[in-house]
């Protein structure tokens, strides 16, 4: 059993210093966040990082065809391995830990089972999982997606960013799609992540299991209006949907409260976004969220509901397209409670959505999060102390070894 006496002292600097290697990768001067959208130079330079770091533990690596790579440590033929790791791509101007934590944390938690002397009896797989958030091609845990068969290779080439690149093209192929093959041979799959609220503080703990994730979705609301003169057409007689659009967020914000859900509308588009013109279109992405189904659904009604009777007042017209949804996922109970017997640690649901809730379905699966003293996310603010890291290597070499070795 790996003991604490293995890294106490000396795993916080190590922690920092395999850290600092990543912290400038695609960090904003100006905001201090994060720019590394999947396939963007900044993300190639991390997956260059990756390979080099799994050279250095003599870890191969290899890819499924769908820019998801996988370092690997024991026997290239047998199955049965534990899958761990997390993705190197952000949200716009995002915090530097969320998902880099969940490899760094890998690749040392490696390190700290070699100096114990540790030699597991199934293989261990590290991953990087590809566009996680979605902030490029619009698909949340698109790598994890198509891997597992839940996108099909066909929709996923069709896929656009902003400057119109096709997937394709960023990933230097067509997606492969479904890899039966290769989730065939994982056993179990355990994400760490920083966490994204202030649980853990509340707690006074470093580290918890997670029980669930909501179920959650992104829907693109699409209000259509007439483009006018600014100065010369008479209030009475636009057909402005930035006024439906206003409504709407109003409403998402509304109904989320009276449902204990969360509704939030952070990207907008204008065209044809003058000062001086009256919108011709304007378009909006809901991101929704509730700890189960039902109120998920009944959010999402009201709030279109809503718009579309505003719409008919304004003189606009609403399309409400669902873009993505993530159903409720309930991680591996048994898995779970294992964990957070290991560890001694507390349990707890999250609303963000992740690598590991796709992958649930397929394989038994948990999650471990570390303590975020600000409780902010997604956003430059995003911190975790070295202390609390170490600790989260320590969990997750613990974990591993008890599903390696046992």
């Amino acid at each position: 059993m790996l003991t604490h006496s293995v890294v106490e002292g000396s795993l916080p600097h190590r922690f920092r210093a395999l850290w600092d290697q990543l912290a400038p990768i695609g960090r904003d001067p100006d905001t201090g966040g994060y720019l590394r959208y999947a396939f963007t130079a900044p993300e190639l330079e991390l997956r260059d990082w990756f390979r080099e770091q799994a050279d250095r533990r003599d870890l191969p690596v290899t890819s499924d065809g769908n820019g998801n790579l996988f370092a690997r440590w024991g026997d290239p033929e047998a199955g049965d391995a534990v899958l761990t790791g997390s993705h190197f791509d952000s949200v716009p101007h995002g915090g530097a830990y969320d998902g880099p934590l969940g490899i760094v944390s890998a690749f040392l938690a490696v390190d700290e089972l070699r100096a114990a002397g540790v030699a597991p009896r199934r293989p261990l797989v590290v991953a990087a999982f590809a566009e996680e958030e979605g902030a490029r091609f619009g698909v949340p845990c698109l790598g994890s997606r198509l891997l597992t068969g839940a996108l099909s290779p066909d929709r996923a080439a069709g896929l656009r960013d902003a400057d119109g690149v096709g997937l394709a093209e960023a990933l230097g192929d067509r997606p492969a799609g479904a890899r039966p093959d290769l989730l065939g041979g994982f056993s179990s799959f355990v994400e760490l992540h920083v966490e994204q609220g202030r649980a853990l503080v509340d707690q006074d703990a470093p580290v918890a299991v997670a029980s669930a994730i909501w179920p959650h979705g992104r829907w693109r609301l699409d209000f259509h209006g007439e483009g006018n003169h600014a100065g010369t057409t008479r209030m009475a007689d636009r057909r402005d949907p930035m006024l439906t659009y206003a409504f709407a967020v109003l409403a998402a914000n509304k109904e989320a409260r009276l449902r204990g859900a969360h509704a939030t509308v952070g990207r907008v588009r204008v065209e044809p976004n003058a000062t001086n013109a009256i919108p011709a279109t304007v378009t909006g992405w809901l991101d929704a969220r509730a700890a189960d189904p039902e109120t998920l659904a009944g959010l999402v009604e009201a709030v279109r509901a809503k718009a579309t009777e505003r719409a008919g007042r304004d003189g606009t017209r609403l399309t409400c397209t669902e873009e993505s949804a993530t159903p409720l996922v309930a991680f591996d109970g048994g898995l779970g409670r294992r964990l957070a017997t290991l560890l001694d640690a507390p349990v707890l649901p999250t609303g963000a959505g992740h690598d590991a809730g796709v992958l649930a379905g397929h394989l038994p699966t948990a999650m471990l999060f570390v303590r975020n003293p600000t409780g902010v996310s997604h956003s430059p603010a995003e911190a975790a102390t070295d202390t609390d890291c170490a600790a989260g290597v320590t969990a997750l070499a613990r974990v591993i070894e008890e599903l390696t070795c046992g």
